[in-house]
């Protein structure tokens, strides 16, 4: 025996320019029938919360898929899976394409080459398909919007609960965080950690989708960006606390990046922030306080 719900969505071309629409949404558990042998045209995931089966490979080598787990299914490669015929499955799947699955796969978030990928638990994910499916209520004006943003969400989710990562990922990638403003190179950075460079940059890539240099590049002009909006520290100041030591390479670096020199960005953002600024993310649920905390050091 087995349950079925599902439904399906035509994006306009509008929805198509958010970068990713959903195509459909299913629920499902039970002793489901053979998919497959088939190809699609789009991206699925299919999240399983509970029970066990298989997958099959296009060269026939089988793949056993216990939950919780996630199977990514990818245009143009032939797939083959079926829940155990005893126990069956949970299962929950969204159709989804566009333009910014391409960046998602460079970013490690969609893994084609990987369509059976463990998970440590199948809640949060689980969690946004649900969401998706109540989207799906009969003329819900706002259905191909909100199930576009809920599949963004759903990447972010399902990176969060891959079982060979951690939520936060790489250790390493904590210690460049808390280095990133001191003036190493790469090869400075790897040496500290004894790695080689190529070590260092396979860490970074797994954990977080990028290169070690943009990946310490974000975290040192994310923080300009605040000394700017937030300082009257002269521009040759906030190059050296951000781990510049050229300011005139500073300002280039962050004009290329961010698209305004680092003076218009104070023109545009600056502010007055009595007491200083904080680091420390507010609770929504509660009033702010008349009394901000002192400035952050650095």
């Amino acid at each position: 025996m087995h349950h079925t719900w599902m439904r399906f969505f035509t994006p306009g071309p509008a929805h198509h320019r958010l970068g990713l629409v959903c195509l459909g949404v299913g629920l499902q558990h039970g002793t489901l029938p053979t998919v497959g042998p088939r190809v699609l045209d789009h991206h699925t995931a299919v999240v399983i919360s509970t029970g066990g089966g298989h997958y099959l490979h296009p060269d026939g080598r089988p793949t056993p898929v216990t939950a919780p787990a996630l199977l990514w299914l990818t245009p143009g490669t032939p797939h083959h899976y079926a829940p155990d015929p005893t126990t069956g499955w949970d299962e929950g799947f969204v159709d989804f394409t566009g333009p910014a699955t391409a960046p998602y796969t460079e970013l490690g978030y969609i893994e084609p080459d990987r369509p059976v990928v463990p998970l440590t638990d199948a809640t949060a994910p689980r969690a946004v398909i649900t969401r998706m499916a109540r989207a799906a209520r009969p003329g819900n004006p706002l259905l191909e919007v909100e199930t576009a943003a809920a599949v963004h969400e759903l990447l972010v989710a399902l990176r969060r609960a891959r079982a060979d990562l951690t939520p936060d990922g790489h250790p390493v990638l904590h210690a460049l965080a808390r280095d990133a403003f001191k003036p190493m190179s790469v090869a400075d950075h790897a040496a500290r950690h004894g790695m080689t460079p190529a070590a260092l940059r396979t860490a970074v890539r797994r954990g977080a989708g990028c290169s070690p240099k943009d990946f310490l590049l974000g975290i040192r002009l994310g923080h300009a960006k605040e000394l700017l909006a937030t300082t009257e520290l002269p521009v040759a100041a906030v190059a050296r606390r951000v781990g510049y030591l050229d300011p005139a390479y500073f300002s280039r670096l962050f004009t290329r990046r961010v698209g305004t020199p680092p003076v218009r960005f104070r023109a545009q953002q600056g502010r007055t922030v009595p007491g200083g600024w904080s680091d420390r993310i507010p609770d929504p649920a509660k009033r702010p306080t008349p009394h901000p905390p002192g400035p952050r050091t650095t």
